[in-house]
């Protein structure tokens, strides 16, 4: 059953992609941390299925933005809905590509083998952020741009200020709680499932979760559009809905 259920899902994958045409090509990825476990297991099936060769730099929304702003190429941009607005409006993306890839929920984590708090209620969230000695965040992620409007309505914003630790590219915070340096996060679901020496304790309560939606479009100068298309098409088909549920994602 398992097998013929992978056959079913690259059957659906190469029919999706076929129209990329036989000429391989090399197709430049910017895409958004949230969604790089999923993009990494479901690239190869691409690659195969077209044998187009794909080029990918992950990283936060807010940094990989402002450089395609500021000229860098690519071919697909897989990044937030504010990033995907800013590029629409500096016209860099064909906006008549545009879709909604997935989206990701925000949860809690801490380092492996620390306490774990229940944070399964806002009451119970809102204890552990009080807790808390430290807070890592990226200004620049989509989660810790929400942060703050969360602990305004949990009113305790005066008490976590002096508890944030701001994150550096060269040291992600969901980094800097497995090696104890700072003691909680609220990272993506999907970046915490799989970061060595952290633990998730879970996702944050429906009452004040937030979904980081992550649109994907095609260059407005795109040197390989047709392939940036078909990479498109296959990431929005059934055939990868397997791999994005896996990462703790959801269809867009």
């Amino acid at each position: 059953m398992r097998n013929a259920a992978l056959v079913a899902a690259q059957a659906i994958a190469f029919a999706v992609v076929s129209s990329a045409g036989a000429a391989a090509a090399e197709v430049k990825v910017l895409a958004s941390t949230a969604i790089k476990t999923a993009l990494e297991d479901l690239a190869p099936q691409f690659e195969k299925a077209t044998e187009h060769k794909l080029l990918i730099t992950f990283g936060a929304s807010g940094r990989l933005g402002p450089q395609i702003e500021k000229g860098e190429a690519f071919d697909l941009a897989i990044l937030s809905t504010a990033a995907a607005d800013a590029l629409a409006k500096a016209g860099k993306i064909d906006p008549a590509t545009r879709i909604n890839v997935a989206k990701s929920g925000a949860g809690v984590a801490v380092r492996k083998g620390a306490p774990r708090p229940d944070v399964s209620t806002t009451e119970g969230l809102k204890q552990a952020l009080l807790a808390t000695k430290s807070l890592g965040y990226s200004e620049t992620g989509a989660t810790g741009q929400f942060l703050m409007k969360m602990f305004d309505r949990l009113g305790i914003a005066e008490q976590m200020k002096p508890k944030l630790v701001i994150s550096s590219p060269a040291r992600p915070t969901l980094v800097a709680v497995a090696a104890g340096e700072v003691e909680m996060t609220l990272p993506q679901i999907s970046e915490a499932l799989v970061a060595p020496g952290v633990d998730l304790l879970g996702p944050l309560p429906p009452e004040v979760q937030t979904y980081t939606v992550l649109p994907a479009a095609v260059s407005a100068q795109a040197k390989e559009p047709e392939a940036a298309k078909a990479l498109l098409k296959f990431l929005t088909s059934p055939a990868a809905l397997p791999a994005l549920k896996a990462r703790g994602l959801e269809p867009g």
